[in-house]
């Protein structure tokens, strides 16, 4: 007997990973003042090195409208956003690959996230000391990611000598062995493990190596309030080195984050409209994220809850209905599917169904954006 998904699931029944983004830099860039003000926690924020030892981590909610239009349709109260995790990770400084500052134990924090924000000073202040004793972005940047290819260098060349032993064994090594032997000839040329990994196949061979350098990078150019929204000189310098580098840029202030979060949420939209900004930090840094490592948004509603699911860009219908259980994906019939569009202008799902706009999908299916799905599936 067929057994239909319940339309909507309890966010307690099950366990799953929420996206999780380390932010990193030199010390006192601001990252700790970004994390208390996008995360409303309180990670210590002061001025000296390494401050912050262990790191702090705190879980934001990924805003997105169509939740709430999704609930006035179906008449429900409740909303379950998708969920990122912040982890405020310790300053490095030059060496922290060979220890220097803790830098092993705070490398160590990277290699759990799935893509980094690289807070990046960009803001004159003659009481914030900066370890190098002068401004320049585009040098930062190259500290923090010449420590990150010296620690993936390290491993590799320590995990080499194994693998060429063992392919001597087990033939289905030797491109394991191709593909370590290639990272570790592009590290010593100084070019990051993501610029290396140049197919899928390699990407996912290599994800067992826990590259440092192989994470997404999105940096973020801490400017101050009167340097919004447009940047400065020093953050014009951080875009050139994203561009050049492929990776993703904004403009942020840390402390008019800060001031937002200090702010009653009906005050907020005017504050940023007079600063030039219609989205806060934050929402842009989710937006960036998502874009940066190729993720997007289904949903599940009905009278119980509208939940947001995030899966990756180019995921099959079972690949989908996997992130709400993995026996949803084991036993996948079929994803009956509408666009959460259709829903809002025709304003019930019985109308969407005799519009012709409620589609029934197989295996085959790729998800959009914006889809509300019911699974069927027998387990």
């Amino acid at each position: 007997m067929l057994k239909p998904l319940v339309l909507v699931i309890h966010i307690s029944i099950f366990l799953f990973m929420s996206l999780r983004c380390g932010i990193v830099g030199l010390p006192n860039v601001g990252k700790s003042t970004l994390f208390n003000a996008i995360t409303a926690k309180q990670a210590e924020a002061a001025n000296y090195p390494f401050c912050t030892i262990e790191p702090n981590v705190g879980t934001v909610l990924v805003p997105d409208e169509r939740m709430q239009q999704i609930a006035d349709v179906v008449h429900t109260p409740t909303l379950v956003p998708a969920t990122l995790e912040i982890v405020d990770i310790a300053g490095l400084v030059k060496g922290a690959s060979k220890g220097e500052g803790l830098g092993n134990q705070f490398l160590s924090h990277i290699r759990e996230v799935d893509a980094i924000v690289h807070v990046v000073r960009c803001f004159d202040d003659d009481n914030i000391i900066h370890v190098e004793g002068r401004i320049d972005p585009a040098d930062d940047i190259v500290t923090i990611e010449t420590e990150l290819m010296l620690a993936d260098l390290d491993s590799m060349e320590r995990r080499i000598e194994r693998l060429r032993k063992n392919a001597k064994k087990e033939k289905e090594l030797l491109l394991q062995l191709d593909l370590a032997e290639k990272i570790i000839t592009g590290l010593s040329e100084g070019i990051p493990a993501r610029t290396i990994l140049e197919t899928d196949e390699e990407k996912v061979m290599a994800r067992q190596f826990f590259l440092l350098s192989s994470k997404p990078i999105l940096f973020a150019a801490n400017v101050a309030e009167s340097d919004l929204p447009d940047g400065n000189d020093y953050s014009k310098k951080v875009a050139e080195v994203a561009e050049a580098s492929g990776a993703k840029m904004l403009i942020i202030s840390a402390q008019t984050e800060a001031d937002i979060a200090e702010l009653p949420e009906e005050e907020r939209p005017e504050f940023l409209e007079s600063i030039g900004l219609n989205l806060s930090g934050l929402d842009r840094l989710i937006k960036t994220a998502y874009d940066l490592l190729g993720l997007q948004t289904y949903f599940t509603a009905g009278e119980k809850e509208v939940h947001a699911w995030t899966i990756r860009k180019g995921a099959a219908a079972p690949e989908a209905a996997g992130a709400i259980h993995s026996d949803f994906e084991k036993g996948f019939i079929r994803a009956e599917v509408m666009s959460y569009r259709d829903l809002i202008e025709l304003g019930s799902e019985q109308k969407v169904k005799v519009a012709g706009k409620l589609r029934s999908e197989g295996k085959e299916y790729i998800v959009k954006d914006g889809d509300v799905i019911v699974f069927r599936f027998n387990v």
